[in-house]
C-alpha cells in the first residue's frame, strides 16, 4: 500500500489516549484495528471504500481524509483537524 500525507487530524480512541493521524497507512490501521466494532456502519464502509479508491487511483488522498472523519464523527469518535502537541 502506498502511504500518502495529509493535514493531521487527532482522534481519541480511548479515554485519555488521543493519536494524530496523518497518513492513508494509518487509517487502514485504525480501520482493521481499534475501530468500534459496533460502529461499522455506512460512513465506515464509505472510508474503506475511498482507501481502496486512492490506492488504485482514482480518488485523492483529501477525500480519504474527509471520508475518514466522517465516519470518525459516526462512530462517535472524538475528532480535531490539526496536529495534537501534547
Amino acid at each position: 500500500m502506498r502511504v500518502h500525507h495529509f493535514d493531521a487530524v487527532m482522534v481519541q480512541m480511548r479515554p485519555g489516549q488521543l493519536r494524530n493521524i496523518t497518513n492513508t497507512r494509518q487509517i487502514a490501521e485504525l480501520l482493521t484495528g481499534p475501530w468500534p466494532a459496533k460502529r461499522r456502519g455506512v460512513p465506515y464502509a464509505a472510508v474503506v471504500k475511498a482507501c481502496m479508491d486512492h490506492h488504485e487511483g482514482r480518488t485523492s488522498v483529501d477525500d480519504v481524509r474527509k471520508a475518514f472523519i466522517a465516519a470518525a464523527k459516526d462512530a462517535d469518535i472524538f475528532v480535531r483537524e490539526g496536529l495534537f502537541l501534547g
